[in-house]
């Protein structure tokens, strides 16, 4: 499929669209202040092991330890084992590859090895950022080093050659393992990306030896430093662009900064000067990003409720736990069958659904409520749909099939911050819940408090309350009667104070 980039710069932050068909599917943003981290290596110091969680955490010179599962630590190197004694452990780079035989999840070991038998504290070793800091997590570590180049990941501690299963030729995947295996390292790993379909030899043999002394001046400065300390700086969003999102279906790269246009060139003349044509500096006077209509899709990426053309509509709710999507009819009806809508629906709500989650990069835990059909075939078809769908993804899902509730659970792999994440804070008003206590809760509860002081002997006879107007409103408009009754019955003494500064939720009573 035909795609588009088009790249904001300034000096404050970098954003990056990649566009299909016209539309955005995917936004990178980096704030000058606040750099994505994933890829970058460190010279780290264990400062402390959990043996009951299998987990080291380890100062790496940021504000947060990055932790680091056992089943992310080169076990053959710190052990002195041989590379066939273990078979290699799960990689968030390697799952690139549908043929790879590693099992389990990241951080589970394939053998019986504990953490506390590896490491100790006060150990330094050398780790690479796999998942930046989310929330109140430190950064995701990993032992085993990745250099992404143009064509190929180069994995100096694992020993195996695998192909991007976007590359589905079976000749072409067999080609490319065979060229690798001749020009490699042995012992070494490498991952052929998906811009490597039909590449020459001579695109790998410069991409290979690049990230061969990429990865020797790196170990040897690791060597001569104390930790923490940053030994390897991963290139900025826009050179990761043009690395990893730049290909010949790609019909241009526009850029609205001069300066960086230059660097883009220069960048495309030495290492993929067949595409240097494609890029465009832009010009107008009008924002690039509005003129091409990337923040109107920004904008809509936000809203909880997105109207599909039927009439139908999903709503998706984020959690700290997983992401809740639901799916409705609307105000589409249909004409005569009611199970046949029921399915038009489901299979226009899915492609909505992929889409969203690729333009909001949602990850993790996925559920997605699916109107509920009577027909098995119709749950096979929405199945099947949903995973074609999920083919255009570049990140990584894992779908159950549709249960007896219609309800389908998938997991994305989450890598950085979703778009809400990144672009939103949690509302200050409502403390990140997404609702308040209602005007006639936060009365009741100022009545209840009323008649336990009422009913304390100790207690001070006159109240003095501080509210919102708005409970100030509802106190007086439809409780004015048993507030009098109140001050009669225990001889109490009531004044409010009303002030618009006051959080809704929020009311203090005092004695005086």
């Amino acid at each position: 499929m035909s795609s588009e980039i088009f790249i904001n710069s300034n000096q404050r932050e970098i954003r990056v669209a990649l566009m299909e068909n016209s539309l955005l599917v995917e936004l990178f943003i980096e704030h000058n202040a606040h750099k994505g981290i994933v890829g970058n290596i460190y010279k780290g110091k264990v400062t402390k092991i959990l043996p009951g969680m299998q987990v080291a955490f380890v100062d790496i010179g940021l504000e947060k330890a990055g932790f680091l599962y056992v089943g992310d630590i080169d076990v053959i190197d710190m052990l002195g084992l041989e590379k066939d004694d273990l078979a290699p452990p799960p990689h968030p780079l390697a799952e690139e590859d549908k043929d790879l035989p590693f099992e389990g999840k990241p951080g589970r070991p394939h053998l019986d090895v504990k953490i506390q038998d590896i490491l100790q504290e006060g150990q330094e070793i050398l780790v690479q950022i796999a998942k930046n800091p989310l929330g109140t997590k430190g950064a995701r570590i990993t032992n085993y080093i990745t250099l992404p180049g143009r064509h190929v990941v180069y994995m100096p501690t694992i020993n195996h050659i695998s192909v991007s299963r976007r590359i589905e030729d079976e000749n072409e995947r067999e080609r490319l393992k065979q060229l690798i295996s001749e020009i490699g390292n042995e012992g070494a790993g490498y991952i052929v990306r998906t811009a490597g379909q039909d590449a020459l030899r001579s695109d790998f043999e410069s991409d290979v030896s690049f990230l061969h002394h990429l990865w020797e001046n790196l170990r040897k400065k690791s060597e001569g430093i104390n930790a923490p300390h940053l030994v390897y700086e991963d290139l900025n969003l826009i050179f990761r662009s043009i690395r990893d999102l730049f290909t010949n279906n790609t019909e241009r790269l526009v850029i609205d900064s001069k300066s960086d246009y230059e660097k883009c060139l220069e960048f495309c003349t030495t290492y993929m000067p067949h595409l240097s044509h494609k890029i465009e500096l832009y010009k107008d006077p009008m924002p690039i990003f509005d003129h091409y209509g990337v923040e109107l899709d920004i904008n809509r990426a936000l809203g909880r409720t997105i109207w599909l053309k039927s009439g139908g509509y999903i709503i998706i709710d984020q959690t700290e736990a997983l992401i809740a999507i639901d799916v409705n009819t609307g105000k589409y009806v249909g004409h005569s069958d009611p199970e046949d809508t029921i399915l038009k629906t489901n299979l226009e709500a899915l492609k909505e659904v992929v889409y969203q989650l690729r333009l909001r990069n949602i990850g993790g835990i996925i559920i997605v409520d699916f109107i509920d059909m009577a027909n098995e075939e119709n749950k096979e078809i929405v199945s099947n749909a949903l995973k074609q769908a999920l083919k255009s993804d570049r990140s990584r899902t894992r779908i159950l099939k549709i249960s007896e509730l219609g309800l389908v659970e998938m997991t994305r792999k989450r890598v950085r911050e979703s778009l809400v994440q990144t672009l939103c804070d949690p509302c200050d008003y409502c403390e990140g819940k997404g609702y308040i206590k209602s005007p006639s809760t936060i009365c009741y509860e100022i009545i209840r408090e009323i008649q336990r002081r009422g009913n304390d002997s100790i207690t001070n006879k006159k109240l003095k309350i501080k509210v919102h107007p708005v409970i100030y409103d509802m106190l007086f408009e439809e409780e004015s009667g048993l507030l009098e009754e109140m001050e009669k019955q225990n001889n109490l003494e009531i004044t409010f104070n009303v002030n618009p500064k006051l959080h809704r939720e929020k009311y203090y009573i005092e004695t005086s």
